[in-house]
């Protein structure tokens, strides 16, 4: 089966990690597909995500030279061990390409005519969305069997942005969703719900996406290889009553979610 991956940045660690899981399950990428790494979105979301002193960090980690073995770590500590090369750890998809043999583009716009002719080019069976632009029509049509995408909420309940957060806010289990992308936000037909197990043991809410987020890269290996079998059908997403999407979360409500999460391990602390 072709695969191929969407991401966000050539340093996407998520990005990495996927193209070595499904290397390991036999389906090493047909190509990949990513935005610049100064793209003025991608910067954006993650100054927002993670405020500007941590992205300057993240950022001399990926660019300076590893100097010793053991001293590069992932920014996720729990893709480390997917990471894991020689003495060192992938800190790039061009790494990771060179090493597995299989190209990588970079572009401005994901639904640009340019990136859908190499997309086409490539000719997927099946696309791996790991972050980017809001995928339009012409593109989701490229594949044969659709646009994968790894959710960090339990769909259809927790739709939209901060999922894990917004999970914990409105008492729905935290856990991740693998479905098939449409024109919608993640409306697309449901693959696999996972709950996650850990969640207590999360110390922060970045500790829970971080764990999420490896967490779904183990599971998506495994879906990718059932739909190569054909032992695995999508189911379209049930309506419900109060069918919501949620968006980026104040921090004053993510004081509020990590209060949830507090509570949570408190919880498993006592009755443990």
């Amino acid at each position: 089966m072709r695969v191929v991956i969407l991401c966000s940045s050539v340093y996407s660690e998520t990005a990495c990690a996927m193209a070595v899981r499904l290397a390991e399950v036999g389906h090493v990428p047909v190509g990949v597909l990513t935005l610049s790494t100064l793209n003025r979105g991608t910067v954006l979301r993650k100054i927002g995500q993670w405020g500007v002193r941590e992205v300057a960090r993240y950022a001399r980690a990926k660019l300076s030279p590893q100097s010793g073995a053991g001293l590069a770590k992932a920014h996720n500590p729990y893709l480390q061990p997917r990471l894991k090369h020689k003495d060192g750890i992938f800190r790039s998809l061009r790494e990771v390409s060179s090493s597995y043999g299989f190209p990588l583009m970079v572009c401005n716009h994901q639904n640009a005519p340019p990136s859908i002719a190499q997309l086409r080019t490539w000719s997927p069976d099946l696309i791996l969305f790991t972050g980017g632009n809001i995928l339009r029509r012409q593109l989701l049509e490229v594949p044969r069997l659709g646009v994968l995408n790894l959710h960090l909420g339990l769909l259809p309940e927790i739709r939209g942005m901060s999922s894990p957060e917004w999970s914990l806010l409105k008492h729905v289990p935290v856990g991740v969703t693998i479905h098939y992308m449409d024109a919608g936000i993640d409306t697309g037909p449901i693959l696999q719900r996972y709950e996650f197990p850990d969640g207590a043991a999360c110390e922060s809410l970045s500790d829970l996406r971080n764990r999420l987020i490896a967490f779904g890269v183990e599971k998506i290996g495994e879906i990718v290889s059932s739909i190569d079998r054909s032992t695995i059908s999508a189911t379209p997403q049930s309506a419900l009553p109060e069918d919501r999407q949620f968006f980026v979360m104040h921090e004053w409500l993510q004081g509020q979610a990590a209060q949830c999460l507090a509570k949570t391990r408190t919880a498993v602390t006592v009755h443990g």
